[in-house]
């Protein structure tokens, strides 16, 4: 099972569509989620319940592995998303979730992309605070210029998510 949430279109050009689900017995078991360019935590967290999280709790895998790539950050010179560190350790929350539910919180994060030397460390403590249990202790100073105006969901995040469920809704239980 292979499930990617990433900006549409953006590199490598061509790919990461939701129409390639996997090929022959692997069909379905790839899950890409494209997301408009400015998808925020919002997006980010909607895509996780109506994707993300029911995929992973029928898939049931014996080993939960994230490659934890925090070029989604709104302070990325290359991505043109918007996720914050709450962000961040919502989504951490999430999947240690399904992991504790699925595999007995077997669970690797593996920090993988981020370009932001002044924001990514938030991101990185947050998402090492919640795997760790622990509440948070370094406050991110960044959060007042990352407010609801650019992290809600929008109809379009929210017609990209649909796209997924529809694409999907024949290999899995999606509502």
């Amino acid at each position: 099972m292979f499930i990617s949430m990433h900006q549409e279109g953006y590199f490598p050009p061509g790919s990461g569509t939701v129409e390639q689900v996997g090929e022959g017995a692997g069909r379905g078991y790839t899950v890409n989620i494209p997301l408009p360019c400015g998808t925020g935590s919002d997006g980010y967290l909607h895509a996780f319940e109506r994707v993300i999280a029911p995929i992973g709790r029928q898939f049931r895998p014996q080993l939960v592995l994230v490659s934890a790539g925090q070029d989604a950050n709104p302070f990325d010179p290359l991505g043109r998303m918007g996720v914050t560190s709450e962000g961040y350790r919502q989504m951490t929350r999430m999947v240690k979730a399904i992991a504790e539910e699925a595999c007995n919180g077997r669970l690797v994060a593996l920090h993988e992309g981020g370009y932001s030397p002044v924001y990514v460390p938030f991101c990185t403590v947050a998402i090492i605070e919640e795997l760790a249990g622990m509440p948070p202790k370094v406050t991110d100073p960044f959060l007042p210029f990352t407010g609801p105006e650019f992290t809600r969901l929008t109809p379009w995040q929210e017609d990209a998510v649909g796209r997924v469920v529809q694409q999907h809704q024949q290999f899995w239980q999606l509502a």
